[in-house]
C-alpha cells in the first residue's frame, strides 16, 4: 500500500516518483544512512544543473565562473533507470507462466491527497533553520533528502513563491550581518588581512549558495524557468551580494585599495599571493563590478606609476638598458594578465604601458639612442627596438625617419670629404652592407625601411657632383685588372653586384660611362683584364640597367679586339708567303674603330727603321683589303718585348713603345744625354721624364743616370747597365704611371659635358620640332623628363639662346617667354 501510494505520485511530478521510487527499493536498509546518501547525490544533482538554471534565468548576461569550486557530476539520470528496474521486477511477477500477459492497470485516488495541517509552518521552519546552519556552517538536524522533499512538496502545491521570497530574505539577512562586521569596516587592520578574511567570506558564501541550491533545486527548476522576471537561486545570491557590497563604499574600497597595493607590492619586485588575486579578482568579475570598482582605479594607478618611473629610468639609463627595462615590464604585465586580471583589461592596460614607456619618451629615445645603435651596430638592441616602437601609433614611421636621417648624415661624411676619395667606395660598400643586415635582420626586412634606405643612399651619393660617378668606374677597373689576385670568380660576382648597386643610386651615369671606358680601353689594349667572362658581365649588368644605347660602344670594343685577332692572324699568314723582311718581328695590331673608343690625342714619334719597315707592310696589307679605310698609328698605347744582352747573361724585356724607344738608342751609343734622346725619339717632354725615371730609377734598372737622383733634369747623363741583373729572365718594367693627371681627369670631364650639351641640344629640338609652339616653363619641364643626367635650368637656358642663334628655333614675337620651331 505505502509503495502503490508513492507510486502514484506520479501524476505530480516526474523527479517527485523518482525519488520515492528509489527510497521504496532501499526499504529494509538504514534509514539514515540512505538519506545522507541520497542528500549527497542531490547535492551533486544540483550544481550540475547549476549552469542551466543559470542561463534561463539571466536572459543572456553575462554569467559567472565557478569552476574553482570543484567540479560536481550530476545523477539525475538515476531516475529513468530505477523505474525501468521496478516495471521490470513487477513485470516479472505477474507473468509466472509463458505466455501468460497481464497488463498493470494504474487509477487515480479517488480523492485529492492533502498535506498535513500547519505543514507549511512546520517545513518553512525546518527550512529556515536548515539555511541558517549552512550559512552558520553548523550542522543540519535534517537530512538533505528529507529537505528537498519538503522543497517538491511546497512546490507541488503552490507555495513555491512564498518559499522563493523567504530564501530571498534569508540570503539578504545574511550578506548583510556579514557585510556589517567591524572587521570588515573597522580601519586598523592591515590590508593583507583585510584581503584575506574578505577572499574566505566570498568562497565559504558561494559554497553555501551551492549547498542551499541543492536542497531548493526543484523550485530552481520548475517555479524559476517558468518566471523569466526572476533570477535562479544562485543568480539571485550573486546579485544580493553585489548590491550589498556595492552599497558598502568602506568595504568595497578597502577591497580595491588592498588589491591595488598588493599589486603595486608586486611591480616594485616583492612577492606576493597571486592565488588571493587571482580569486578576489574573479569576485569582481562574477559580481559584474570589476570593470567601474576596480579597473578603472587601476589603470590610473598604473598610469601614474610609469608615468613616474619612465622619467626618472630616461635620466637614468642609457638607451639599450631602457629599451631592455620596457621590455620587462611589459613581460610582468602580459604575466598578470595571464594569472590573475580579466583578460578585458589587457588592451587597455598594454596600451597605458606603451603609452607612457614609449610613445611619449618617442623623439628622445630615437635621438639619445638611434645613432649610437646603428654607429656600433648593436643588432639585438635595434630589433628590440624595433619591436617596441611598432606597438605605438607612428613608432616605425618616426623610426624610419630616424633612420633615413642618420644614412644621410653618415654618407654625406664619405662622399663629400675629399681625403677619403681613395676609400670612398670601399666605405660605400661596406656602410650599404651594414644598412642591409640591418633593415633584413632587425627591421623585419619592412619594406618602407627598404625604400628609406634606398632614398637616403640616393640623395646623399649625388651630393658631390660626378665625383662619386668617376670612383665608382676606377673601382671596378682596380676589380677586373690581372693584378687584382686572391679573388675568385664568385666573389669578384658578388662584388660587382654590389658596385651596381651604388651605380643605380647615381645621377651622372654618362660621367661613370666616360672613366668606365677609358679604364676599358686600358685593359683591352695592355692585355691586363682579369678574365673576359668577368668584363662581359659587368658589361651585361650595365646593359640590364641603363639599355642597349648605353653598352653600344663597349660592347663595340669588345668587338674590335676579336676583330683584330683575325687581322693579325690574317696578317701573320701574308708576311709568311710574302714578306719575308719582317718575319723576325712579331707585329701585332688593334684596329679600333674610332666612335667606340676613348679619343686619343694624335702623337707623333720617331721610330726606328725596325719599326717602320712593319708598319708600312702592315698599312699596305690593311688598306688593300679595306679600301677607303685610314689608319691613325698611337704610339701611347703600344708595348714590346726586348731581347737585351747583359753581362750575367740575356734578359727579355716587356716595356711599353716609349721605353723600347729609349732602350734601342743604346745600340748606337752607350752614353746619351737627356737633349739628345729628346731629339731622337721626339716624345712628349713629361712622357720622356716618366719614361726614364722608369728605366733608370725602378726596381729594374737597366740604365744609369748620372747624377743620381729621383728627378730628371735636362743636363743628366744615362748609359747602359751592363751589370743589371736578376733572377726572371722574363722582366717586366713598369712605366711610372702618374696619377690621373689634373688635365686629362678635366679633358674626360670637358667630353662628358660636351656630350651632355649635344643631348640637351637633340632633346630641345626633338620637342620643338613635336610641338612646334611651347613656353619656356614647360620646355623646361620636358627636358627634366626626358634628360637621364643632373643638369641645372640655367644651363638649359643656355642652350636654348644657342639654338636660337643657331636658327633651330625662335621667340614668338608677341609673347617673349614662348618659343617657336623653326622648320
Amino acid at each position: 500500500m505505502s509503495a502503490a501510494k508513492k507510486y502514484k505520485l506520479m501524476d505530480t511530478t516526474e523527479l517527485h516518483d523518482t525519488e520515492n521510487i528509489a527510497s521504496c527499493l532501499k526499504k529494509g536498509d538504514n534509514g539514515s544512512s540512505n538519506a545522507i546518501t541520497t542528500a549527497s547525490n542531490l547535492g551533486r544533482s544540483a550544481f550540475a544543473a547549476q549552469n542551466m538554471n543559470s542561463a534561463a534565468s539571466t536572459n543572456g548576461e553575462r554569467l559567472p565562473n565557478f569552476s574553482k569550486l570543484g567540479s560536481h557530476h550530476g545523477s539525475d539520470i538515476r531516475s529513468a533507470s530505477t523505474t525501468s528496474n521496478l516495471l521490470n521486477r513487477m513485470g516479472a511477477i505477474h507473468n509466472t507462466k509463458p505466455g501468460d500477459v497481464k497488463k498493470i492497470v494504474i487509477k487515480n485516488f479517488k480523492a485529492k491527497p492533502t498535506l498535513p495541517d500547519n505543514y507549511s509552518e512546520d517545513t518553512y521552519v525546518k527550512l529556515e533553520e536548515a539555511v541558517i546552519a549552512i550559512q552558520l556552517s553548523k550542522p543540519i538536524k535534517y537530512s538533505l533528502e528529507e529537505l528537498y522533499q519538503a522543497v517538491v512538496n511546497m512546490c507541488s502545491h503552490k507555495m513555491d513563491a512564498q518559499l522563493y521570497v523567504k530564501l530571498m530574505e534569508l540570503t539578504e539577512q545574511h550578506v548583510k550581518r556579514n557585510i556589517k562586521l567591524k572587521e570588515l569596516t573597522g580601519g586598523s587592520m592591515d590590508k593583507l588581512v583585510l584581503l584575506e578574511k574578505i577572499n574566505n567570506w566570498w568562497l565559504s558564501f558561494c559554497q553555501q549558495m551551492i549547498m542551499i541550491r541543492s536542497i531548493f533545486l526543484y523550485m530552481d527548476r520548475t517555479y524559476v524557468l517558468q518566471n523569466s522576471s526572476i533570477h535562479s537561486i544562485w543568480d539571485m545570491g550573486l546579485d544580493l551580494f553585489r548590491i550589498h557590497f556595492a552599497q558598502n563604499s568602506v568595504v568595497q574600497k578597502r577591497t580595491v585599495d588592498g588589491l591595488l597595493a598588493l599589486i603595486e607590492k608586486e611591480r616594485q619586485g616583492s612577492t606576493v599571493d597571486r592565488g588571493l588575486l587571482k580569486s578576489l579578482v574573479r569576485m569582481l568579475c562574477d559580481l559584474q563590478i570589476y570593470s567601474s570598482a576596480f579597473e578603472e582605479k587601476f589603470l590610473d594607478a598604473t598610469n601614474q606609476l610609469y608615468k613616474a618611473e619612465s622619467q626618472r629610468k630616461m635620466q637614468e639609463l642609457e638607451v639599450p638598458e631602457y629599451l631592455q627595462h620596457v621590455s620587462k615590464r611589459l613581460a610582468e604585465e602580459n604575466e598578470r594578465l595571464l594569472h590573475y586580471l580579466d583578460s578585458s583589461t589587457k588592451h587597455p592596460l598594454i596600451y597605458n604601458v606603451e603609452k607612457e614607456l614609449l610613445a611619449e619618451h618617442l623623439t628622445t629615445i630615437l635621438q639619445k639612442g638611434l645613432d649610437s645603435l646603428l654607429e656600433d651596430n648593436r643588432l639585438n638592441d635595434l630589433t628590440l627596438l624595433y619591436g617596441l616602437l611598432s606597438r605605438v601609433k607612428n613608432g616605425t614611421s618616426e623610426l624610419c625617419g630616424n633612420f633615413n636621417g642618420y644614412i644621410k648624415k653618415k654618407g654625406r661624411t664619405i662622399v663629400i670629404d675629399p681625403e677619403k676619395d681613395k676609400s670612398m667606395v670601399q666605405d660605400l660598400l661596406d656602410f650599404k652592407d651594414k644598412m642591409d643586415v640591418i633593415v633584413r635582420n632587425c627591421f623585419e626586412h619592412n619594406e618602407k625601411f627598404t625604400n628609406s634606405l634606398r632614398e637616403a643612399f640616393e640623395f646623399f651619393i649625388n651630393q658631390r657632383a660626378n665625383k662619386p660617378a668617376e670612383l665608382i668606374a676606377k673601382y671596378v677597373d682596380m676589380k677586373l685588372r690581372s693584378g687584382n689576385k686572391g679573388t675568385t670568380d664568385e666573389e669578384l660576382e658578388k662584388t660587382l653586384d654590389k658596385i651596381m648597386v651604388l651605380f643605380r643610386f647615381i645621377h651622372g651615369k654618362d660621367v661613370f660611362e666616360a672613366f668606365y671606358k677609358k679604364d676599358l680601353a686600358k685593359r683591352l689594349l695592355v692585355g691586363k683584364s682579369a678574365s673576359v667572362d668577368s668584363e662581359k658581365s659587368m658589361l651585361s649588368k650595365l646593359k640590364q640597367e641603363c639599355g642597349g644605347g648605353f653598352t653600344s660602344k663597349l660592347e663595340g670594343m669588345f668587338k674590335d679586339m676579336e676583330l683584330s685577332r683575325d687581322v693579325n692572324l690574317a696578317f701573320r699568314g701574308h708576311t709568311l708567303s710574302n714578306d719575308r723582311d719582317v718575319t723576325n718581328l712579331d707585329l701585332t695590331v688593334s684596329i679600333l674603330t674610332m666612335g667606340y673608343w676613348p679619343t686619343y690625342a694624335p702623337t707623333e714619334v720617331t721610330m726606328p727603321p725596325q719599326f717602320i719597315n712593319p708598319q708600312q707592310i702592315f698599312n699596305k696589307f690593311y688598306l688593300e683589303k679595306h679600301s677607303g679605310r685610314k689608319l691613325q698609328w698611337q704610339p701611347t698605347l703600344g708595348n714590346c718585348v726586348l731581347r737585351a744582352q747583359f753581362d750575367a747573361g740575356s734578359k727579355e724585356l716587356m716595356v711599353s713603345l716609349f721605353q723600347a724607344l729609349v732602350l734601342l738608342l743604346f745600340n748606337d751609343k752607350p752614353v746619351l744625354s737627356y737633349e739628345e734622346i729628346l731629339a731622337a725619339t721626339s716624345i712628349e717632354d713629361g712622357e720622356l721624364r716618366r719614361t726614364l725615371q722608369s728605366l733608370a730609377c725602378g726596381r729594374a734598372r737597366v740604365i744609369t743616370k748620372t747624377p743620381k737622383g729621383r728627378d730628371i733634369e735636362d743636363r743628366d747623363q744615362f748609359d747602359f747597365n751592363n751589370e743589371f741583373v736578376n733572377k726572371l729572365f722574363r722582366i717586366k718594367i713598369n712605366q711610372i704611371q702618374m696619377k690621373e693627371t689634373n688635365e686629362e681627369q678635366k679633358a674626360t670631364e670637358e667630353r662628358v659635358f660636351q656630350d651632355r650639351q649635344y643631348q640637351i641640344d637633340a632633346a630641345i629640338v626633338r620637342i620643338m620640332k613635336m610641338r612646334k609652339t611651347l613656353s619656356h616653363n614647360l620646355l623646361i619641364t620636358e627636358l627634366f623628363n626626358q634628360l637621364t643626367f643632373p643638369v641645372k635650368p640655367a644651363d638649359l637656358k643656355k642652350r636654348i639662346e644657342s639654338l636660337i642663334d643657331r636658327d633651330y628655333m625662335e621667340r614668338d614675337k608677341d609673347n617673349q617667354n614662348q618659343y617657336n620651331y623653326v622648320a
